[in-house]
């Protein structure tokens, strides 16, 4: 089972009323659970750790998880409240306002962390949860607690605005659990953000050189790309109509770990050594996969059949 470790929260979509005003829908989203659901509804055995509300807007993330086959054993419940993301598109691209103060999910704590079972063999990581404490010292803490005995993965999201006065910590977080991670995955963009300017295999094999065994790195309308020590293979974007791009590489991720847990291949022997099928085979479906999700408003990844 594939374990998704991160934020939840409730994305407001610009919508128009009815009546022609602007106006916010609440989706269920973020980052993190965005990946479980996308997980669950590929068919993958997901489930899905964070701190969640008994609020209504908690309830509803329950219910969604639920509803896409994504086990909520895990949730850390509170009364805190859930955190809220306003989106605006600019030609389908998403920027994102958050209100993240004292909720369930950035409060999440150490105590909370979770006995984990034996048949959780991968746990994923990434997206806002990473930026502020106590919740990302507490996901950090996770990662090392596990990351000698289970496959663990990390894509960052990196948010520059999200991150504004604490970007060294930030750095130093993200350092330290991608040196840890199995599996890593960056935008082009945010590779950049972190290695600066440069050529994307040579920047993704310094990355390697951390410690990781593979990065995926997506590269918007283009494609993606995976990077191991000897080996570069890409794999070119399904052409669609975008709707906008939230979730898309939230999407990618699970198709990604999907491919990978269809192979047999999340252990860390296997991924010491994959052959170029398998690393081309979760390249295609973690594209074809987001490519749906672009070709919709909003976070909804495709189920299987569906691909």
């Amino acid at each position: 089972m594939i374990l998704s470790c991160g934020e939840a929260l409730i994305d407001m979509l610009p919508r128009t009323s009815t009546e022609g005003e602007a106006c916010f829908a609440p989706y269920a989203g973020g980052a993190v659970f965005n990946t479980a659901i996308a997980l669950g509804r590929l068919g993958a055995p997901s489930a899905f750790f964070s701190g969640v509300s008994t609020d209504m807007l908690g309830e509803i993330l329950a219910e969604t998880l639920a509803a896409s086959q994504v086990d909520t054993r895990f949730l850390a419940r509170s009364g805190r409240p859930t955190t809220v993301a306003f989106v605006k598109l600019v030609n389908g691209q998403a920027t994102y306002a958050f209100y993240d103060e004292a909720t369930a999910g950035r409060m999440l704590s150490p105590e909370q962390l979770p006995d984990l079972p034996a048949d959780i063999s991968t746990l994923f990581f990434g997206g806002i949860s990473l930026v502020n404490d106590p919740a990302a010292s507490t996901y950090e803490a996770l990662q090392a607690r596990e990351a000698q005995a289970r496959v663990t993965m990390i894509d960052p999201n990196i948010r520059p605005g999200f991150i504004a006065g604490q970007e060294a910590p930030y750095r130093a977080r993200i350092e330290r659990m991608i040196a840890r991670a199995d599996i890593v995955k960056l935008s082009d963009e945010d590779l950049h953000w972190l290695m600066g300017a440069g050529d994307l295999t040579a920047l993704a094999r310094q990355i390697v050189a951390k410690g990781p065994k593979v990065v995926f790195i997506t590269e918007g309308a283009s494609g993606a790309r995976a990077v191991t020590a000897g080996q570069d293979r890409f794999v070119a974007a399904t052409r669609v109509t975008v709707a906008d791009t939230v979730g898309a590489g939230d999407t990618f991720n699970a198709g990604a770990l999907a491919a990978l847990h269809q192979a047999g291949c999340l252990t860390k022997t296997a991924l010491a050594a994959l052959p170029d099928a398998t690393l081309d085979a979760a390249l295609s479906l973690g594209t074809r996969a987001a490519a749906v999700t672009v070709s919709r408003p909003g976070a909804n990844p495709p189920w299987a059949h569906e691909l």
